[in-house]
């Protein structure tokens, strides 16, 4: 493995704590496989299992539940060094609840990581790997109670507010970019598009925020 390589790989949280001698060893242990994907174009459908999770190397993919009746909700973003599937994965012959799309041209690597649970490997990297899923799936508990307490409120602007708000509280900003456009956040919102870019506008309108494409900026109140 090229050094240059090894150390892509080592910044991100899955592989923290793996050695540079190890890391070739754990790919190549875990069938690594690396595939690219053309936007809109579905991973993983729900219904379906699977043994490996994906590791966004570019680009970035959504996590869908889509009826047969065409609705949809998108239920987070996934963006470059994050995980997918990484619960289905380790549960054997889970059945997957949930659609992953690319949400823009992406390369997604394939780790086999259900082989970590059937024949426990033993080796340097196989504490820390696990350590790092642990974690990692804690995390996106963490998200996905998020967005519970965005969707919770009967009004658009309460579901608006909620999200910009969170995200003003990560980034430690005013002023951010959200992964999401216009259709993908009334999605994610359970908010029907017209009704929210309406209502957005309206939050423009009177100093609340300010917003272009995907770009927000909050207001603080002058009262």
């Amino acid at each position: 493995m090229k050094r240059n390589t090894y150390y892509e790989l080592a910044n991100l949280q899955l592989f923290m704590g793996i050695p540079e001698e190890d890391m070739e060893r754990c790919l190549q242990s875990l069938d690594m496989k690396e595939k690219n994907f053309r936007k809109d174009s579905f991973i993983f459908h729900a219904g379906s299992k699977t043994s490996q999770l994906g590791l966004v190397l570019s680009g970035s993919v959504t996590i869908e539940s889509n009826d047969i009746w065409g609705n949809r909700t998108i239920l987070s973003h996934i963006g470059p060094g994050q995980v997918f599937a990484e619960t289905y994965a380790l549960i054997p012959d889970s059945v997957m609840l949930v659609d992953v799309r690319a949400n823009e041209d992406c390369k997604i690597m394939f780790l086999n990581v259900s082989l970590l649970i059937k024949n426990p490997l033993q080796l340097r990297w196989d504490e820390p790997l696990m350590k790092n899923l642990l974690m990692i799936s804690s995390q996106k508990n963490l998200t996905l109670s998020g967005r519970s307490f965005h969707t919770s409120p009967k009004s658009a602007r309460a579901r608006i507010l909620s999200y910009l708000n969170s995200i003003s509280l990560q980034r430690n900003s005013t002023e951010f970019d959200i992964p999401f456009n216009r259709q993908q956040l009334a999605d994610y919102l359970n908010l029907e598009r017209t009704n929210m870019s309406k209502e957005l506008g309206r939050m423009q309108r009177e100093g609340l925020i300010e917003f272009r494409k995907n770009h927000f900026k909050l207001l603080e109140s002058e009262t």
